[in-house]
């Protein structure tokens, strides 16, 4: 179980990885070890998640689900598999529990009154100094 939050947990068994050389440090073995790890996970198939819940993380995290409606989140930034394994599942973790929460609603606000007075006599202080830029007038 993957805890996300205080209301959400996810079965391991709904998670996915699929391992690929990588880019990153692996010295020697950079190019003969698959140390990439790329956590799938299919928004579709889980039962862990509300529709809602589900809604809500395809309308925040759009760049991260495919047209087949899996996220992915891939890590090649250590030089084991358990190691990049560990950080997916922590930035899982992580990119849920901050899709899921919830955005606290907005106070409408007005401009303060001295602002306001402010914007204006800056405007009015800039129109005399370019009207003072103009051809002298003689008599």
């Amino acid at each position: 179980m993957i805890r996300i939050n205080d209301e959400v947990t996810i079965e391991a068994s709904e998670l996915d990885f699929e391992y690929a050389r990588s880019s990153g440090p692996g010295g020697q073995n950079v190019n003969k070890v698959e140390t990439k790890a790329t956590l799938r996970f299919c928004l579709t198939g889980t039962g862990s998640l509300t529709d809602a819940q589900k809604d809500l993380i395809r309308e925040r995290l759009p760049g991260r689900i495919t047209k087949k409606d899996v996220l992915r989140v891939m890590c090649q930034r250590h030089r084991t598999r358990e190691a990049n394994r560990r950080e997916c599942l922590a930035r899982f973790a992580t990119l849920l529990a901050e899709a899921l929460t919830e955005d606290p609603e907005r106070r409408p606000t007005r401009v303060p009154r001295k602002t306001k007075r402010r914007r204006l006599d800056d405007k009015k202080r800039r129109g005399r100094l370019k009207a003072s830029r103009g051809p002298i007038e003689r008599e």
